[in-house]
């Protein structure tokens, strides 16, 4: 099937790039890290920041591969090439989407987990943290690769990308802090898990068709 075989080509191309997720991995570590050490060992402190710090370190971190999602492809003729093939432009612009999530963003959630304890975050709480940061990451991949679609080809689209997809992002970001952090104080976190899943919902089939537009108007 085409949409495994556009999958696997992404992920392929993905590893050969591994020196990017791994620049990724070690900037979430390290901006992660610089808070506790600049606040101080305070639990308390600590554990009211810590929804804040790890899903804006997460989504920065997550940020950093965006920018060659589509450029590789855009600039060898590849991208050209795969449309004459036949294949739709929504489709590619969806694997290459969730090649970004499966390999930049799942390796991001599994360094997290150990950071919880950092910020003396309780055990009880990771499902829930991992839930909402694999919503807001994938928020994130969506509307990121819309976002780079639209900028490929500028001159200065490593400056367009964050400016396109972060104000994109604010509700997400919103969202998925306050549920945390309602999960935290025993406060009623559902409402903001539904938000959460609605930006989602919302995101899923919007971004892809986008982004298939942008790629569209980049090769005419």
């Amino acid at each position: 099937m085409p949409f495994f075989l556009l999958l696997q080509r992404e992920i392929l191309l993905s590893f050969r790039h591994a020196s990017d997720t791994l620049g990724a991995l070690l900037f979430f570590i390290l901006t992660s890290t610089l808070f506790p050490l600049a606040l101080g060992p305070e639990p308390q402190k600590l554990q009211q920041i810590a929804p804040a710090v790890l899903w804006v370190c997460t989504l920065l971190a997550a940020l950093l591969p965006m920018e060659r999602i589509f450029d590789q492809d855009y600039e060898d003729g590849s991208l050209e090439q795969l449309f004459l093939l036949g294949i739709p432009p929504s489709l590619l612009a969806f694997t290459k989407i969730i090649s970004h999530w499966l390999c930049t963003s799942i390796p991001l959630l599994c360094v997290s987990i150990p950071l919880t304890l950092l910020y003396n975050l309780p055990i009880s709480i990771l499902p829930i943290f991992i839930l909402s940061l694999s919503l807001g990451t994938a928020c994130q991949s969506l509307i990121g690769g819309m976002a780079n679609s639209i900028a490929l080809g500028a001159k200065q689209n490593v400056f367009l990308l964050p400016l396109l997809t972060f104000p994109l992002l604010t509700p997400v970001l919103i969202f998925g802090t306050m549920l945390i952090d309602a999960k935290l104080h025993n406060l009623a976190f559902l409402p903001h898990l539904q938000l959460l899943g609605a930006c989602f919902t919302i995101a899923l089939p919007f971004c892809p068709l986008a982004a298939g537009i942008g790629l569209k108007l980049a090769i005419e």
